[in-house]
């Protein structure tokens, strides 16, 4: 209870709480938004193809069904490809530009979804750069990675080669 000119007002801690689990929720869906964001982001390339594949099938007359199919077949069949081709090509220089060619835009994903994150949390556009460009080389390396770990060849002594 607070007493303010001989009144008793109730303390209302309940506005307090709201701000503080305010506070947690967005940095959860911060983290969340991040961690799709590492996931998803060798898919990239296959999305953005899938993409316009689909948006070209939609405008010659295929239909939302049609559009989604095509959309959905040149994805698949881009990952694929591109899984195929890093596993298949021999020469590292070549398997460096084809990860490239996958890494790239998930670094331009990357770098507009912390921008918009920043955009939200900061005024200085100047940090938003900063954090932008952070963002892109923290997906840019992830995407990388993973490519690259995809691209491992078997070792002898798995259970199957015995």
């Amino acid at each position: 209870m607070v007493v303010v000119a001989g009144a008793t007002v109730p303390r209302q801690t309940g506005d307090t709480a709201m701000f503080v689990l305010g506070i947690l929720a967005s940095f959860a869906a911060i983290a969340a938004m991040c961690w799709l964001l590492f996931n998803l982001a060798v898919f990239a390339l296959p999305f953005l193809v899938g993409l316009h594949a689909g948006i070209w099938a939609y405008g010659t007359g295929a239909g939302w069904l049609g559009a989604i199919l095509v959309g959905g077949f040149a994805a698949g069949l881009t990952l694929a490809i591109g899984q195929a081709l890093i596993m298949l090509v021999r020469p590292l220089w070549a398997r460096f530009v084809i990860t490239l060619i996958f890494v790239v835009p998930a670094m331009l994903a990357g770098f507009h979804a912390t921008l918009g994150i920043a955009r939200a949390m900061m005024p200085s556009e100047t940090w938003q750069m900063i954090f932008a460009v952070i963002g892109a080389g923290a997906v840019g390396v992830s995407a990388f990675l993973r490519i690259a770990g995809s691209a491992a060849e078997p070792s002898d002594s798995s259970p199957m080669s015995a």
